[in-house]
């Protein structure tokens, strides 16, 4: 019975630590879907340039689409005739990050590791890009003004609008927000949820010990576990918490937080697919290189920076009544989206 209490006590820690900047930050990435349409982010990313690559780390980064969804996006912009070294670093940047899963970071770690993880994230992407333009030579061939490969494209699903395209601004934003954000990530969020709630109830901390004073070892053993696992941004930080309250150390956690939405065995076959065996080496490269360089800097220059952030982690306050309205709305919502008789077709549950 003390098990199922402490098991309980956790639930409803994550969920009050988080459920405010996920719905705030749904909110806002229903606002981005509606000022920046997907024809801006075309026009933007398809030249095999510099700056493309750029750009694309750019709008990449606050779009909340998660490591499936983002998949047909892509395969759309290839036929608009993105570069190759432009999706690659769209690939990267756009997974890990979103505005809802930095809002939901910024709720769980506090800002200097969010701003960490988007910086990061952009950097890595970036090298990811400038990568694939030296060591990838595209052929340009004009038709029909596009650039033209051989690789086969993967089918788009059809995604339906629940609301006109000419409903008023707020109906598009929450209809976009809930109705097709939040519906795809329901039951993967509720399971990110129950699993780190379930890892820091029977996980004893001393287990963790050895992994914890080897970096090195530990980067490893969480890279092993995120990278064939399908989460999302924002499913993931019930885990990356965990991490830490079991005696990994933050790095560990970014770890997890990164490469966990950016790799995992669908994505990364459809890559293939998409963009070819050198782009996906490239690909799987610059996520595991550059996020045990990232890790490591934040376990040895930047831990001072973190130790508040650890701290508001591991301590189980009280809900304020802010953040227990929004858990049950949070909870709510899932509720709504999850049910059997409320089918809703997602890539990511």
């Amino acid at each position: 019975m003390e098990l199922v209490s402490e098991f309980l006590s956790n639930f409803w820690h994550f969920t009050s630590l988080i459920s405010f900047y996920i719905i705030f930050g749904l909110i806002i990435a229903g606002i981005i879907k509606q000022i920046i349409p997907d024809s801006f982010i075309q026009k933007h990313i398809g030249e095999n340039s510099t700056s493309s690559i750029f750009k694309a780390a750019l709008l990449g980064t606050p779009l909340p689409l998660c490591s499936c969804s983002v998949i047909p996006f892509v395969s759309s912009l290839q036929k608009s005739g993105a570069s190759k070294s432009a999706l690659q670093t769209f690939l990267i940047s756009t997974p890990i990050t979103g505005v809802d899963s930095i809002m939901a970071t910024y709720g769980a770690f506090g800002l200097f590791f969010t701003m960490y993880r988007v910086i990061t994230s952009i950097v890595i992407a970036i090298i990811a890009g400038f990568l694939s333009m030296i060591f990838i030579k595209e052929q340009k061939q004009i038709k029909n003004n596009l650039w033209t490969t051989n690789k086969p494209t993967v089918k788009e699903p059809i995604i339906s609008l629940h609301v006109k395209e000419k409903a008023p601004f707020l109906d598009r934003v929450f209809d976009y927000a809930f109705n097709q954000l939040f519906s795809g990530i329901a039951k993967s969020l509720l399971i990110g949820i129950i699993l780190g709630s379930l890892l820091s109830t029977f996980i004893p901390t001393d287990m963790t010990s050895l992994l914890s004073d080897n970096l090195f070892l530990s980067y490893i053993f969480v890279l092993l576990i995120a990278m064939p696992l399908y989460v999302c941004a924002i499913t993931s930080i019930p885990i990356g918490i965990t991490l830490i309250l079991t005696g990994f150390s933050p790095g560990a956690a970014f770890v997890f937080l990164t490469a966990g939405p950016a790799t995992n065995l669908v994505t990364i076959s459809v890559i293939q697919k998409i963009l070819g065996k050198k782009s996906t080496v490239i690909y799987i490269s610059s996520v595991i290189l550059g996020t045990t360089f990232f890790a490591y800097i934040m376990d040895t220059v930047f831990l001072n920076f973190l130790s508040s952030t650890i701290n508001s982690v591991s301590a189980e306050e009280d809900a304020s009544l802010l953040e227990a309205i929004f858990s049950v709305i949070m909870l709510g919502l899932m509720y709504k989206y999850i049910k059997p008789h409320k089918k809703t077709k997602s890539c990511c549950s």
